[in-house]
């Protein structure tokens, strides 16, 4: 027997775990094969990629998002900058959870969180097929998945948390796929958030001030139980860090001569939003 491949890897792994997707088309239940097609009984099909993802898209979607905005990303997450969000997040869990990223992007904040916690079994989805693709080559022993959650491959109860972090959120989803007393758990800016990289790009504009606070408004009316904390802290920056996250942020992206930007240190100011259904 040689060794597996990635892609007969995650086939494995993810047909322990096939009881909870359902189809995108038309919500019934589906099944895997050794050969990595995933079916429904109406006979629409997926294959599992060489990469080790499916792709649930129903329709092609463009997306702004980039192979090396994903592959910036990934360097500034393992680079521990967000390890205290990280690790307020799992305080917030028990071991044994199913967790769903919601816009996991290349999936580094899940796969450092599931690290943390016992027997996890994570499951992350973004539109961007770039960032699952990144996903995939970066972490194993993880179901990633391209799709929509407004046309969503998962069954009703199927994940104790939902993690939605600086990433936009489907509330409605959220709470038909949790299970009982589940867990959201949101991650929203807080007015520092990467302060000194916003008064580069938007120096003396109204967008250099940022308030959060119709975000949580609206969280706080979806959910119940909701506790917020604020997790606020300045690091130094590694020098070569400074271009990556120019380039992982789309604030970034509004600043014409990256190379001259100097970023000593860089602010993490967050609520961490936690509620249930």
């Amino acid at each position: 027997m040689g060794q597996l491949s990635k892609r007969e890897v995650s086939i494995r792994y993810t047909q322990q775990h096939i009881t909870m997707f359902s189809c995108p088309f038309c919500q019934n239940e589906m099944q895997l094969t050794d050969t990595g097609t995933m079916s429904c009984t109406n006979k629409h099909s997926f294959d599992m990629a060489k990469q080790g993802y499916m792709n649930f898209m129903t329709k092609p979607v463009a997306s702004m998002y980039s192979k090396e905005l994903f592959e910036a990303r990934q360097e500034v997450i393992t680079s521990g900058l967000y390890d205290p969000l990280q690790q307020t997040i799992v305080s917030f869990l028990s071991s044994n959870q199913v967790i769903l990223d919601t816009g996991c992007g290349e999936g580094s904040h899940l796969a450092r969180i599931c690290a943390q916690l016992p027997n996890a079994v994570g499951v992350g989805i973004d539109i961007a097929k770039e960032g699952i693709l990144a996903a995939a080559k970066f972490y194993s022993e993880k179901i990633w998945c391209v799709g929509d959650l407004a046309n969503s491959p998962f069954q009703s109860e199927s994940f104790s948390t939902i993690l939605n972090i600086l990433s936009p959120a489907n509330y409605e989803e959220f709470k038909r796929l949790l299970k009982p007393n589940g867990k959201v758990i949101k991650v929203v800016p807080q007015e520092g958030y990467l302060k000194e990289l916003r008064v580069q790009a938007f120096a003396d504009s109204d967008k250099e001030n940022y308030s959060n606070a119709q975000t949580v408004e609206r969280f706080k009316e979806s959910f119940n139980k909701v506790d917020v904390q604020r997790i606020t802290y300045t690091v130094p920056l590694n020098t070569k860090l400074v271009a990556k996250l120019l380039q992982m942020t789309p604030m970034g992206w509004h600043i014409k001569n990256i190379e001259t930007v100097e970023l000593p240190q860089i602010t993490i100011d967050v609520d961490i939003l936690v509620g249930e259904v």
